[in-house]
């Protein structure tokens, strides 16, 4: 499914442990890391891209995780023309998307990158929040710091909701 400008719309997923460190998968049989994210189908919504990717991809399922935040717009980039299929070339530019940020609250051992008939990463690790920028591929990294300027706002107003609750109440 593309949009009348080329692009086709996809959400992306940070997802955070309790340090503020974010999944970080390595695609199946190949040297690339990323963010998981996938294409939205034909009538959903980008939540429900998103937990049905997360289910795919990683194997988590609502119950594991909280939305933090997710990005205001469609954040877009272009894949250069030899990573495109043939079939595709003049009619598909890129991707579109919609971020989330979402916070682990499940444990480590609740990923499971087999849980679909067709893993997208064979491997996975927490990475601090801005290292990503430094080893995804070129053609996404302008996207990704984006969507992890924008979203990083979430984890620090949620730390300070904790703290909130935590004081006493004067009185």
């Amino acid at each position: 499914m593309l949009d009348k400008e080329g692009y086709r719309p996809n959400v992306g997923i940070i997802l955070a442990n309790r340090k503020n460190d974010v999944f970080w998968g390595k695609r199946v049989n190949q040297h690339a890391w990323q963010f998981p994210q996938g294409g939205m189908k034909r009538g959903e919504t980008p939540v429900q891209t998103m937990y049905r990717e997360l289910e795919e991809e990683i194997g988590l399922t609502r119950e594991h995780v909280r939305i933090l935040g997710r990005t205001r717009d469609w954040l877009r980039y272009e894949v250069p023309e030899r990573w495109i299929r043939r079939d595709w070339r003049g009619m598909y530019r890129g991707q579109k998307q919609i971020w989330f940020l979402l916070r682990l609250v499940g444990r480590d051992c609740d990923v499971r990158l087999r849980s679909s008939g067709h893993p997208e990463f064979d491997a996975w690790r927490w990475h601090d929040y801005w290292v990503p920028l430094e080893s995804v591929i070129e053609f996404k990294r302008e996207v990704y710091r984006q969507a992890l300027t924008e979203l990083r706002r979430f984890l620090g107003a949620e730390r300070r909701d904790r703290q909130r609750r935590a004081e006493p109440v004067p009185g």
